[in-house]
């Protein structure tokens, strides 16, 4: 298995000058997926939670709909594979209607995610305050040690209103949503009423995402796009960006921010 980290030698400099440090460098990995013996996919990813994220990300990607369509999962790290065994999927196909992509994030990718049918609008009445957003926030941007470390990876997290359930994270944004999905997946925990917290870009990709695990509030300390916002106004969900310090923007779906008193 390969480390989250590597240390290299080299030469930093800054206003005091130049000096030869070591420095830690996060770790890439090259992970595929088999679905039921077919090759799938290859993921660049954290060698870290590599079950969560191939169960997330054929979650994610509408070949499985849970728990309950996967027999057994597979992790050999070693060679950088996972195999997955589900009920009734003879695996990815040509000829079946997935769509092939370019991603916002710059890799070449697939999805089967078709906007117009993703359209389901998420019903919810929770608000959240803009205090608890920033408290949120703040906790979640020193739970990565390996981002304090390296700079080097994106963070999800599953959150209620005043704290955060679990974490994960991941060189990929998609991927760290993924690994949170497939853990809520696997563990059987309920994504209704809760809260995502995303460290990178909220791209309609990354939007739809969230939307099918029925959440009504994502946010992010990033910027989302203009389709994103869109999206997340048709989809009825509240769409928080740009939270830094004591500041944010709510972008659509506003209602569910409970301002009295802050």
């Amino acid at each position: 298995m390969k480390e989250e980290t590597e240390s290299f030698p080299i030469l930093h400099i800054d206003d005091q000058g130049a000096s030869r440090i070591e420095n830690a460098v996060v770790g890439e990995f090259s992970l595929t997926i088999y679905l039921n013996d077919q090759e799938l996919a290859t993921l660049l990813c954290s060698p870290t939670d590599l079950k969560y994220l191939a169960a997330g990300f054929l979650l994610s990607e509408g070949l499985i709909q849970g728990k309950g369509d996967i027999k057994r999962i597979l992790v050999d790290a070693d060679k950088g594979a996972v195999r997955v065994e589900a009920h009734g999927h003879d695996g990815y196909s040509s000829e079946t209607s997935l769509k092939r992509l370019i991603t916002s994030g710059g890799g070449r990718g697939f999805s089967v995610c078709d906007v117009p049918d993703a359209k389901t609008r998420v019903a919810s009445e929770i608000q959240i305050s803009p205090g608890e957003v920033f408290a949120l926030m703040d906790e979640f941007v020193q739970r990565s040690e390996l981002y304090l470390a390296t700079g080097g990876v994106h963070s999800a997290a599953l959150c209620d209103s005043t704290s955060i359930l679990f974490f994960a994270e991941d060189i990929g944004r998609h991927n760290a949503i993924d690994k949170v999905f497939g853990r809520c997946a696997l563990e059987d925990i309920p994504t209704t009423d809760r809260v995502v917290l995303t460290s990178g870009r909220i791209s309609s990709e990354i939007l739809l995402k969230v939307a099918k695990r029925n959440i009504p509030v994502i946010i992010s300390k990033s910027a989302p796009t203009n389709l994103a916002v869109r999206l997340a106004g048709d989809l009825g969900m509240t769409l928080i960006g740009f939270v830094r310090g004591r500041s944010m923007n709510a972008y659509t779906n506003d209602w569910r921010i409970v301002t009295d008193g802050e």
